[in-house]
């Protein structure tokens, strides 16, 4: 049978409404389980020790938060798997500039769509690399490793996160920059196991996110941190020169790190998980926990705030990927 139009009509209208209304019910009641942020790193980086923080000052703003780290891809696989989750606030990722830009500019065949398929909830805070030597490398400032790799075409490697990383875009950009072609580099699945190679000596030279092991290591002696790409010098380690103090004023980046959700998850979910945040970024506990392992926190963040920031940061990063012919796939 047939219905009349503007009996069609009616009923749909109808069930547009029932589903909006248990859309609302849903996030009026929100959360009533743990919910799940995806890391797209393994542990030890950066990326997973925001992650870890931010679930560990959730539990009593918005509950339980189960981490779990999905590397590879330069962050593709990670976000991919949020992107393609259930639109309703249980599954969120820690994303940012590094996915973005990696799906965004340096594949012909992306994952997924970092505008389209991912909804900003807010930045959490900014991070920058660091260019970083094992102690065997007879160099003690960013000009004397130059001359050294000069000196040594062809024997020298760097460690980064991954293909397509703001690690790798910042490595090759230096080499560029500092006309050291030759340095060859090797994409690992994170922070974590770069650092432990640098240590180890397995490689001479990487270039990985500023956080609190880094400056430790560095401290310690087990590392040596040349320069890093912040505007400023660091809260945390004051000591160390920004890129642009010793002539590179083309290698200052600070990436954002933030969260987002699959596109299509209610906007008062998005909110309340946004409001949850800064909560928990007014703190200054939490604020100095932050600062010292090397990263901003961006108190003032907003969704709107945050989808802006990350279109900003493709407009920044395309003629750098232009300019240096990379692609992924």
């Amino acid at each position: 049978m047939t219905l009349p139009r503007r009996e069609f009509l009616r009923l749909a209208m109808g069930a547009a409404a029932l589903t909006a209304v248990s859309r609302d019910a849903r996030a009026q009641t929100y959360p009533t389980r743990a919910v799940r942020l995806v890391v797209p790193f393994p542990p030890g980086g950066g990326f997973d020790a925001i992650g870890r923080s931010w679930a560990d000052k959730m539990k009593s703003l918005l509950g339980t938060i189960v981490v779990e780290n999905i590397g590879g891809g330069g962050s593709s696989l990670g976000a991919a798997a949020v992107a393609r989750a259930r639109p309703d606030g249980y599954t969120i990722l820690l994303g940012g500039t590094i996915p973005h830009i990696n799906e965004a500019l340096l594949k012909s065949r992306p994952l997924y769509d970092p505008v389209k398929d991912l909804e900003p909830i807010l930045s959490v805070a900014v991070t920058c690399s660091s260019i970083v030597i094992h102690p065997s490398v007879p160099a003690q400032t960013l000009e004397e490793f130059i001359t050294y790799a000069k000196a040594n075409p062809n024997k020298l490697s760097y460690g980064h996160v991954g293909i397509g990383s703001t690690n790798h875009l910042n490595g090759e950009l230096f080499k560029s920059l500092a006309r050291t072609p030759e340095i060859v580099q090797v994409p690992y699945r994170g922070a974590g196991p770069v650092i432990t190679d640098l240590i180890s000596g397995q490689i001479p030279m990487g270039v990985v996110g500023v956080t609190g092991q880094v400056l430790e290591f560095h401290r310690s002696g087990k590392l040596r941190v040349l320069a890093v790409t912040s505007a400023a010098r660091l809260t945390a380690a004051p000591e160390l020169p920004t890129f642009a103090e010793v002539g590179f004023p083309g290698l200052t980046t600070q990436p954002t790190i933030g969260l987002l959700a699959p596109t299509g998850t209610p906007k008062p979910i998005i909110e309340q998980i946004a409001q949850a945040t800064r909560k928990a970024l007014v703190q200054r506990e939490y604020q100095q926990f932050l600062i010292e392992a090397g990263f901003q926190p961006t108190i003032d963040s907003n969704p709107e705030k945050f989808r802006h920031s990350l279109a900003d940061d493709i407009t920044q990063w395309q003629p750098v990927v232009n300019g240096l012919g990379l692609k992924i796939d």
